[in-house]
């Protein structure tokens, strides 16, 4: 794929939806409809956690979930496994401080979208360094998502990074909700991502509209 701009990347942040079979109690391609149908902008698949699917079962839910983004002009991210991203021709990665170095995966994506989680500025700048398109910061609020998240740290990361200049696209992540978006966008992201926001909503699309009104103002 070509290689993305910031400005287009600052784009497909605004609505940021990631999902995997363990957060939802729904047939998750019925979620992607209705998230879709929605609003979302960006989609990263992530199946982690107790009961995460594997192998086949894994492979094809993310291949049924990637034809449906793709019909509606929606990027692909993977999170954290390269060898699916490229068997998949997914649209970029998705990596955290626990997986392998920035630099190792974009040498083998290429230009594919390449995104990193950071929890302190020493790592935004090294995963500048080493070829991010995108940050993710966080968590901004508390979660109960992620099994081994780190205590929520507020907006004062990405505060910091743009108050010393940062142009590099930021997206929130961690408990984020229509509620409380506003004041992640106010922080000086370009957008947020989102959970179970989302995936565990009594109505997925009104959830997913409320959701981008907050982002959109």
């Amino acid at each position: 794929m070509e290689i993305i701009t910031d400005a287009k990347m600052r784009e497909l942040l605004k609505v940021y939806f990631i999902l995997g079979s363990t957060n939802c109690t729904q047939d998750p391609l019925e979620v992607m409809h209705q998230a879709i149908e929605g609003g979302i902008t960006l989609f990263q698949y992530r199946e982690k956690g107790t009961g995460a699917l594997l192998g086949e079962d894994k492979y094809k839910l993310a291949q049924a979930i990637q034809k449906l983004c793709q019909q509606h002009q929606i990027p692909f991210i993977v999170n954290d496994d390269v060898d699916l991203a490229l068997s998949l021709n997914a649209d970029g990665v998705h990596i955290g401080q626990e997986d392998e170095s920035a630099a190792a995966v974009r040498e083998k994506i290429g230009n594919k979208i390449l995104g990193v989680s950071v929890h302190t500025r020493e790592q935004a700048y090294e995963a500048i360094q080493q070829g991010a398109d995108y940050l993710g910061l966080g968590p901004v609020f508390s979660t109960t998502t992620k099994e081994d998240a780190k205590a929520a740290a507020g907006t004062a990361l990405i505060q910091t990074l743009r108050k010393e200049g940062l142009t590099i696209p930021l997206v929130g992540i961690g408990g984020i909700t229509a509620e409380n978006a506003p004041l992640v966008m106010a922080a000086g992201a370009d957008g947020v991502s989102v959970i179970t926001a989302i995936s565990l909503a009594d109505s997925v699309i009104h959830s997913t509209q409320k959701l981008c009104q907050a982002v959109y103002g």
